[in-house]
Formats: structure tokens, sequence, C-alpha cells
């Protein structure tokens, strides 16, 4: 028995899973928010054995099976957020020793064209990582400094790098140029990279498995929907075609990404509202999507909540449903047909409105969600009915569980 670690580090934040592998037991979760503030906020969620009592800083569930540790403390950067965390690990009786962690996986959002897999971390693919940040600007600057942050806390554990382009590298050149000069692709790499390519990968195996089938004979469509979103067509277990772009603000109305949009509108807006080039990429990431057109939130359960009195959250949202529709349809034209349909993350899982909003719009293809099953679902399940063409299930994301997975493999090969 081994334990890794699967980590995501954001530009503010830490998010952590720490695993008994190969069991595939989550002997602890987390979260570091806040990062360089006086004021950070430091949660781990874990197992209680008996031996933990509730206290100022630790609440117990209903059951007592189950442990929260929760604390506000100055963290001023990623190291000190590392040191912190494993600090009170040990204090909680998480881990004994430093030793126990063998190995840390990190999420990286774009490995470009020099990674299809999963690789082990060294100075050569940080120095590519870092090389990477235009094609994903919020993440990969991040990624890498939470890479070199745990390798100096823990230099005996093996890092690998985990990215969620590699699942796309299977995109046919069809699907993946853009129809710009071929120029700029030799020169510049300029052509889609996808993102969310782990979750896409979980999913898409897990459904496979729920339907009894091999997933090398599926057309699956997965639809990551959080407040970043995607959508995915995997034929024979391979990534077909995927919504996310160059960076991971194409594709679908997002949170605050604007999705598909016309260049030429955007070269528009800049020069009437006298926008730098970084403005206006602040506004098409930051400030668009659901926020932009509701003029209120980001978040779809405060829309969902005003829908029937706010003009413009309907709106927001019927746009959403609107985009991801047409995707669907998009990547059944594609693959000729497609068996599933499968639901994922923060919308994906728990908006069981939204998921009936769009399957109700693709019923010309035969689909159909049972309301029964549908109404309330937050867990794994097929929601369709028995006699719907394209099956519908909801398939929770396990990032973390793959990041480890592919640590573990890894790690065995080295």
């Amino acid at each position: 028995m081994a334990k890794i670690m699967a980590v995501n580090a954001g530009s503010s934040s830490l998010k952590f899973q720490l695993l008994e592998m190969p069991a595939e037991e989550v002997i602890a979760q987390g979260l570091i928010e806040r990062i360089g503030m006086d004021d950070a906020i430091i949660t781990i969620k874990y197992q209680n054995d008996g031996s933990v009592v509730a206290s100022d800083d630790i609440t117990l569930s209903d059951d007592g099976k189950k442990a929260k540790f929760k604390v506000v403390a100055p963290v001023k950067d990623h190291q000190v957020a590392i040191n912190v965390m494993l600090k009170h690990l040990s204090e909680l009786g998480i881990i004994e020793n430093l030793d126990e962690i063998v190995g840390v996986g990190h999420r990286v959002v774009s490995g470009g064209e020099w990674f299809n897999s999963s690789v082990i971390v060294d100075e050569e693919v940080l120095h590519k990582i870092e090389r990477l940040a235009a094609y994903a600007p919020l993440h990969n600057p991040a990624n890498a400094m939470g890479i070199r942050a745990f390798q100096k806390i823990l230099p005996h554990a093996v890092s690998v790098a985990v990215f969620d382009t590699s699942f796309h590298q299977t995109m046919p050149k069809v699907n993946y140029l853009y129809s710009l000069p071929y120029q700029y692709y030799t020169r510049y790499g300029a052509r889609k990279y996808g993102a969310h390519g782990t979750s896409h990968r979980y999913v898409a195996h897990r459904a496979a498995e729920m339907l009894d089938r091999d997933i090398n004979d599926l057309k699956l469509i997965t639809l990551h929907l959080g407040a970043g979103a995607s959508a995915t067509a995997v034929q024979n277990g391979k990534s077909y075609d995927t919504s996310m772009g160059f960076t991971p603000m194409a594709g679908l109305t997002m949170a605050t990404r604007v999705g598909d949009v016309d260049a030429s509108l955007i070269n528009y807006i800049q020069e009437h509202e006298h926008l730098s080039n970084e403005e206006m990429m602040d506004v098409l990431n930051k400030k668009s999507g659901l926020l932009g057109i509701s003029t209120i939130s980001s978040d779809m359960r405060d829309l969902e909540a005003v829908r029937d009195t706010n003009e413009h959250a309907n709106l927001a949202i019927d746009i959403f449903v609107n985009r991801v529709v047409r995707y669907v349809g998009q990547y059944i034209a594609e693959m000729n047909g497609a068996d599933a349909i499968i639901f994922t993350a923060g919308i994906g899982e728990n908006g069981y409105e939204v998921r009936k909003e769009i399957i109700d719009k693709l019923s010309y293809f035969g689909v159909e969600i049972d309301d029964a099953k549908n109404t309330g679902m937050r867990d794994e399940a097929i929601v369709s009915t028995d006699d719907s063409k394209i099956k519908v299930l909801v398939v929770p994301t396990n990032e973390e569980l793959m990041i480890a997975r592919d640590v573990q493999t890894l790690m065995g090969e080295k």
C-alpha cells in the first residue's frame, strides 16, 4: 500500500486528495483558499476511526464517522500552504511522517502537443509547462508553481504531471485545426487543444462500466458542466472532438468565460471601449458567460433561484442550454450517432432541471429522460427511460482518482 497525493493548484488555492493505493481509498481531502492573504481558509475532511472528538476547529458528521477540520490563518504563498497542509495532516494523525507520501500527481491544464500522456516531472518537463502558459494563462503558471513547491518540500516523492489536454491528442486534424493559414499551426501550434481531459476520460470509462459495454465499441458524448464547461465526443474510448479550443475560453457558455464568439466582434468592442489586450482578455475570461448575460451572478444556482422573476437570469440559463444542445447535436452528426450522453461536474451532477432542459431539446434523436429517475438525482445513475435510444447518465467526476492511478502506473514503470 502507498499514499499518493493528487493536487490541483490554482493561483490562490490548493485543492488536494490523499489516497491509499492501489486500494483507491480516500484518506483525506482538502482545500486551502485565499493563498497570499492573512485570512486564508484551510479545510481538511477525513475519516473518523472513533478517536476524533469535536472541538473549535473540528466538527463531526451526524453519524460521527467523518471529521472536518477548518481554520483561518495567514498563508503567504503556495510553499507555505503546502507546509501548513502537511503539518495539519500530521497533527490530525492522518499521516505519521512525510515519507509515507511516495507520489504526488499534479493537474496541469495544458500540455500542448508535447505531452499526449502523463509524465514524471523533471526540469525539462517543468520548463515546458511554464512555456505553455500562453495556452492556459489562468492555470499553467499556478500548476508549475505548485509542482515546484511540492518538489522542494517532498523531494523524495515522485512528481507526476497529468495534463487536461493529453486525452484530446487523439483528435484528428480535421477536428483540431482552425481554418487559418497552415503556417500558424506549424510556427505557433495554433490549433484546438481542449481541456478537462482527465474528467472526460474518467466519466467515459465509468459510463462504459455502468452500461456493461466495451468502451472501444461505444460512441459517447461527455458533458463536463461546471464553472468551466466543455463537451467531448468520445469514440472507441478516444477523444474525437471537443468544445474548448486553443485555450479553455472557447466552446460552451461558462460561468464567466465567453465561449465561442466572432473574433471580429472582439476587435470591435475593444476599439469602442478603448480596452487594452489585457483588459479585453479579462472581459472574455472573467466578466462574460453566465455572469455577463445575467448581470447578477456566475453561479447557476443563483440564477435558477430568481429565474421566474429575472429576465436576464432566465436568458443566461437558456443560452447555456442552447450552446450545450448545439455541441451535442454536432457530435451526434460527427460520430454518426451516439450510445450515451454523460453529465458530470457541478452543474452536470447537481442541476437536474438543466439536464432535463438539454435532453428535452434533443428528443428528436430518440433520447428521453425519465423524470422520476432524474429529479433530485445527484449520484451516479442512468436517468434515461428504458426505451431511450441514447442512454443518459449522471457520473460524478473523479479527476483525483485518475491522477492517482497515473502516478501509480508511472511509479511502477520508473
